[in-house]
């Protein structure tokens, strides 16, 4: 019986070449999109799970109240692992510190600027699961001067040599030997590193004084029994305890909380330099998939409902013979799930050739084992899934034909299964100019974001990292070395540049001697406001003129002064006091215009600008067309300053981007994913269109006997298939503007949603539909009428 039914399915996908292959090829797009999305997802849920112990472990997180909104930090002070051990010993079983790191590395004349450096205690290779190909995972980093490089690293560095036991010297003057040899990290892991060096190659403070000094991240493994929750109740108290006195003096209340090992990737507010996913951005490629496979279903759904009179005295011939209605509902999904089960075998090698394109077009590398049980479930899934609800519907209409009327030829399709295709339409359609919707408002808002003014010049600026010893404690000979030189405009150096991270700090003022405010700060030189192009406001720029703007004077931005209760010409004269740090009072001698420091998808923060040695970077304004020889200058100036290390630079503008690059990414997919939608439509159109054009052949003939011209039959045709199709953009219009006017306002600036993003994919859509049957109604209607009336 099986094998009667594979028999008869396999027969009628040959005979019907262009239905099968018009079915086929929109199945075989859509289940490939699903499979490229299926494996995003199972690879945004797998990070970090390979760890043995990813159940026990979290990682710290400070978490406060700003201006009524709660922020989280999950930079802790180097105490708090120490502490949380002998405090909580029946709950804790071990705590590790790492602190991300950037470090000079040299094997004997080679050095290389590694940014991957973990400094991390000695417990890290048994506390997490990275396996060592080399080394022992308990012992690798127990000796204070050690390092453990990635497989990667270690060739960089040493070849086809063994490492073990090598000696590389770190910042030109702390020897390590290599004691391990770990996997180069895999891509589901929201740690990334390739060194990892134990921290107490150098001393560390525990007193009191360090508990404020925050700048590594603490994880916790818990002991099997230790209920999280009954440690989380405790850590109220232990901050009092160890952090009461410090955080009432500063005007603040932190929170320390927990999160889940498998919940830190999407932790996406912490402000940490480490992977983070979105789970928003799962939900939409969740949608999108589901989407595409329901246009693909309704391709079906509707081909096979207008094929049911090809084959009705089929069906009649088989009740005849004794088949029951059962038998035949059996039959035609059976069908369906075989040319479903075509489709995802065609689908498998389209994923296997696209992948590398793939993993370019969402700048990751995804994971993908063929080997892994998950991936084929989902295929046999979809497969069953897929076939089952394109074929239920053909299958009922088909088995529900009456035998004597299906012999007779007489079979018609009711005006109910007219509507129900229809209404398939409908839905395809609607769903395609949805998307092409979403596609528009992105590209609009990243437009806007890109060329909006954001209060400071991003063009024509160097920026350089100060990432070491030699170039920090030689900066200001870096900077007077530039000074003056043809092309070069001004330099500065500062605690960070826009786009990056501004530490945000408790402040007092004036007349609020009793109140602590919070505000984004900036340590820099004089020179910020020229080199930025900022706008002074109110009063002046810092100056040499005035010997104690070093250390008396601060300049502040106009959300500042607002937050103060002054306008910028108010502000200037009062003094602000930094609780975070030294308590000292300094005056506001100058009001900067609000600029964008951080993204646009962020409110401008209150920001106080105090002249201070905590310079993390350094940026140069050149001259336009001066930019070649400029950068050999500072080229040079860099390593008459910190000759061992090699010179790294990086533009302003190409960090202002780099801040919107997930979105860039997430416009192209949805417009790639929008393009393929519209494309399995209109395959199924072009199948409607022929099965349409074919049953009305004959009233064709007659209607250009009785003088209809091509124009007319066209005007017809064509018309009975649009409808549906602008019905479907009227409905996904309205819905377009709801979703995607809630997307653009996850940007505190944004552009507005046009009426002329709906118009356009309203356009595109019908053209494109139109151009689909149009070709196929103008044949038909200029085919001679002799042909389809020779058998009358």
């Amino acid at each position: 019986m099986l094998r009667n039914y594979f028999t008869i399915a396999w027969r009628n996908l040959a005979k019907n070449k262009v239905f099968s292959l018009i079915n086929i090829a929109g199945l075989t797009i859509a289940i490939t999109v699903c499979m490229m999305i299926y494996l995003f997802i199972l690879n945004e849920y797998s990070v970090d799970n390979f760890h043995v112990k990813s159940d026990r472990i979290y990682r710290l997180r400070r978490s406060f109240l700003v201006e009524g909104t709660n922020r989280q930090a999950v930079w802790v002070s180097y105490p708090y692992a120490t502490a949380l051990l002998n405090d909580f010993p029946d709950m804790i079983e071990k705590a590790v510190r790492v602190r991300p790191d950037n470090d000079l590395f040299t094997l004997g004349d080679r050095s290389f600027n590694e940014p991957g450096v973990y400094k991390a205690d000695s417990d890290f290779f048994s506390f997490f699961s990275f396996p060592l190909v080399k080394g022992d995972p308990a012992t690798a980093l127990k000796d204070p001067r050690s390092v453990v490089l990635t497989e990667s690293t270690a060739k960089k560095y040493f070849g086809d040599r063994d490492p073990i036991g090598q000696v590389i010297e770190m910042d030109r003057q702390v020897p390590l030997k290599v004691t391990g040899v770990a996997r180069d990290v895999p891509p589901n892991s929201h740690l990334q590193f390739d060194i990892v060096v134990n921290q107490a190659y150098e001393p560390h403070d525990t007193t009191p004084n360090a508990w404020p000094n925050n700048g590594w991240f603490t994880y916790v493994l818990l002991k099997d029994h230790t209920n999280p929750e009954a440690l989380r109740a405790a850590l109220p108290a232990f901050m009092e305890k160890y952090m009461g006195k410090a955080m009432r003096a500063q005007g603040f209340h932190f929170k320390l909380e927990m999160t889940a090992l498998p919940k830190v990737y999407f932790e996406s507010t912490s402000y940490d330099p480490v992977r983070h996913g979105d789970k928003a951005v799962v939900f939409v490629f969740v949608s999108i998939a589901a989407l595409i496979l329901l246009i693909a279903c309704i391709n079906f759904t509707n081909l096979s409902t207008v094929r049911a009179v090809e084959r009705s005295k089929e069906v009649g011939l088989r009740k005849v013979l004794g088949a029951l209605k059962s038998h035949l509902v059996r039959q035609f999904i059976g069908e369906s799930i075989l040319l479903t089960a075509v489709s995802c075998l065609l689908s498998v090698a389209f994923l296997a050739i696209l992948m590398p394109a793939y993993n370019q077009l969402l700048g990751r590398t995804l994971v993908v084992s063929w080997s892994t049980w998950p991936l084929y479930v989902f295929l046999v899934g979809v497969t069953l899934l897929v076939g089952f609800v394109a074929g239920c519907y053909p299958a009922f209409v088909l088995s529900a034909f009456k035998p004597i009327e299906s012999l007779k030829g007489k079979l018609r399709l009711g005006k109910g299964g007219s509507f129900f295709r229809q209404a398939l339409v409908v839905v395809q359609f609607g769903i395609s100019v949805f998307l092409i919707v979403g596609t528009l408002v992105m590209m609009n808002q990243l437009y806007f974001v890109q060329h909006t003014n954001v209060g400071y010049n991003r063009d024509q600026t160097v920026v350089v990292s100060i990432d070491n010893y030699d170039i920090y404690n030689h900066r200001r000979l870096f900077k007077t070395t530039l000074e003056g030189q043809p092309g070069i405009e001004s330099v500065s150096m500062m605690s960070g540049d826009p786009g990056g991270f501004f530490d945000g700090m408790g402040f007092k003022t004036d007349g609020r001697n009793d109140q602590v405010f919070n505000a984004r700060t900036e340590f820099s030189d004089f020179q910020i406001v020229p080199t930025l192009g900022l706008k002074v406001v109110a009063g002046r720029d810092f100056s040499p003129s005035f010997p104690t703007d070093s250390t008396d004077a601060v300049l502040v931005n106009k959300s500042a002064a607002a937050q103060l209760g002054y306008t910028p010409a108010q502000a200037l004269g009062h003094w602000v006091q930094n609780t975070s740090t030294d308590n000292k009072q300094r005056r506001i001698v100058g009001v900067v215009d609000d600029f964008n420091f951080q993204s646009l998808k962020e409110e401008i923060e209150p920001l106080i600008i105090t002249p201070g040695a905590d310079n993390r970077v350094i940026l140069i304004r050149v001259q336009p067309g001066a930019l070649r020889p400029a950068l050999r200058q500072i080229g040079e100036a860099y390593k008459r300053a910190a000759p061992a290390y090699p010179f790294e630079y990086h533009f302003l503008d190409q960090d202002f981007n780099e801040l919107y690059k997930t979105d860039e990414r997430q416009q192209t997919i949805l417009g790639l994913f929008s393009g393929l939608a519209i494309l399995i439509a209109c395959l199924g159109l072009f199948g409607l269109a022929s099965f349409t054009t074919a049953r009305r052949f004959k009233e064709i003939g007659v209607r250009k006997v009785l003088g209809s011209s091509v124009r007319n039959i066209v005007l017809l045709l064509v018309s009975d298939l649009l409808r549906p199709i602008l019905l479907g953009t009227l409905i996904a219009v309205p819905i377009g503007y709801y979703v995607m006017h809630h997307w653009v306002e996850n940007f505190a600036y944004r552009t507005a949603v046009h009426w002329w993003i709906f118009a356009g994919a309203a356009g595109l859509t019908c053209s494109i539909a139109l151009a689909t049957v149009g070709g196929k109604a103008l044949r038909a209607a200029m085919a001679s009428p002799a042909r389809s009336l020779r058998t009358e």
